[in-house]
């Protein structure tokens, strides 16, 4: 078994789901006592948020590279970046290391094709929606990518920084949440990426009228792949 390196503590609830879901995948495919070979590089997500709302991007790219080395030194045979918005620098973390990071947008992007749609809703923090560096991966991948409005984008995010990642689930949130997919599934979206690692944990495939592609766990299981690959 192959060693699994991740990038966590962005936050550590959803950095906990890749524990859990990666060691259970294990288990299923190997059985018995098995579970993952893993390592896990863990930020104070209070500094990480910080360097994202003040725009000090060049910092947080340093700050995963040298995670990322960390990993490396340490034994991981690839790079898990437990995080959508922290793939903005997957670019240079990849170029950082001799290991393969496994990104988060190609593990959906094949699920999303193996279900047959093409056109496809994105929700996640204001970073992954607005900017370029998760769409474009996934257009690269032939998908068409669509955003909720401003106001809807605006909550959405405030959710998942003032809630998910403190852990609280509140079911108007989870309402909210549903408003903004039933719109987008108005708007001929016919499925919708879950693309913050934190909101897997308020919203499940029966809140949505169409599919969910929940990151984190098809993230964790392409980890899994990775490890028992030959």
């Amino acid at each position: 078994m192959k060693t699994i390196g991740l990038i966590g503590g962005l936050s550590w609830e959803s950095s906990a789901e890749y524990y859990r879901l990666i060691n259970e995948g294990v288990k299923a495919r190997l059985g018995g006592l098995h579970s993952a070979d893993c390592l896990m590089y863990s930020f104070d997500f209070a500094e990480i948020e910080h360097l994202q709302t003040t725009d000090a991007w060049d910092e947080a790219t340093a700050r995963m590279v040298e995670a990322a080395r960390h990993l490396e030194r340490g034994g991981a045979a690839c790079i898990v970046i437990c995080s959508n918005t922290m793939h903005r620098m997957a670019d240079d973390v990849q170029a950082a290391v001799d290991l393969p990071l496994i990104h988060i947008a190609d593990s959906t992007a094949q699920a999303i094709h193996s279900a047959g749609l093409n056109t496809i809703g994105l929700l996640g923090t204001i970073y992954t929606m607005e900017q370029d560096f998760y769409k474009s991966r996934l257009v690269k991948h032939g998908l068409n990518v669509s955003i909720p409005d401003q106001e809807q984008r605006q909550s959405v995010n405030r959710i998942i920084y003032d809630e998910l990642v403190l852990g609280v689930i509140k079911p108007e949130s989870r309402t909210i949440y549903q408003s903004v997919i039933g719109d987008m599934a108005a708007d001929s979206v016919q499925g919708v990426i879950l693309g913050c690692t934190e909101i897997g944990l308020l919203i499940k495939p029966e809140d949505s009228a169409i599919p969910t592609f929940d990151t984190t766990a098809l993230h964790a299981a392409a980890a899994v792949d990775f490890a028992l690959s030959e």
